[in-house]
């Protein structure tokens, strides 16, 4: 884990599921870990939990001027960012026909615009030190297009095409998409189609724990110099997603 030491690395939606799971992953590696969500009272729990070495700002994804706030916020913590791990995601299913237009657009806001508030304040920084590598936690929604997931399928589509623009767009900086198949988080808690959250429960009965893309995240991470992993898919071996 020599690869992450000493390193600032940067986590969206670290209160709990993947991002507090990656949290955990690379703090035994020696990395700097600036944590930010909305719920502060869980971020301050786990840095304080993690030590000195975690810091955390309340965040709101879809918010510009909070992001450029969480940002400079870990600069002054720990003097340079290395990486930011864009984790934040919404997934409030339903079919088209329900017309749910504010549901759409919250999903649209945090996964898509959320991902690019993060890209547009770490981008300068990264691209003055010449060095930099930006995570994008997407899912295997970015692949394939489910009913009831249209919206949601769109959105990871977005970010799987996002990823690629900005990997193709600079040799110094690294991009990479992590997409995982069905995982036991919160995801998806704001459902409001009752048959569509019994369905959900159903589906996890056969699903990742959030550690198994923690593994993923630092995987890429370790890489060294010269090396981007572009892209990981991490499914579950005894279900089709």
């Amino acid at each position: 884990m020599a690869q992450i030491r000493n390193r600032t690395i940067l986590i969206t939606g670290a209160s709990s599921g993947i991002g507090e799971a990656t949290a955990r992953e690379l703090a035994p590696g020696g990395a700097n870990l600036f944590l930010g969500a909305r719920r502060t009272d869980r971020l301050s729990a786990l840095a304080e939990e993690l030590g000195e070495r975690a810091g955390w700002c309340a965040l709101d994804v879809t918010d510009a001027a909070s992001f450029d706030a969480f940002v400079d916020a870990a600069e002054e913590r720990f003097g340079r960012i290395d990486a930011l791990v864009n984790n934040a995601g919404v997934m409030p299913l339903s079919p088209l026909v329900s017309i749910k237009r504010d549901e759409w657009k919250r999903m649209i806001d945090v996964n898509i615009h959320g991902v690019l508030n993060g890209i547009a304040s770490v981008l300068p920084r990264f691209t003055a030190q010449h060095d930099g590598h930006v995570i994008n936690v997407a899912s295997i929604a970015a692949h394939l297009v489910v009913p009831t997931a249209a919206v949601y399928c769109g959105t990871k589509h977005a970010v799987r095409a996002i990823t690629e623009g900005l990997r193709l767009e600079h040799d110094e900086i690294r991009a990479t998409l992590i997409s995982p198949g069905v995982v036991a988080t919160e995801l998806g808690h704001d459902i409001s189609d009752p048959a569509l959250a019994a369905d959900l429960i159903e589906w996890r009965r056969k699903s990742l724990t959030p550690d198994a893309i923690a593994r993923a995240v630092r995987f890429a991470l370790e890489q060294p110099a010269g090396v981007d992993i572009n892209e990981v898919i991490v499914r579950p071996t005894a279900a089709g997603m």
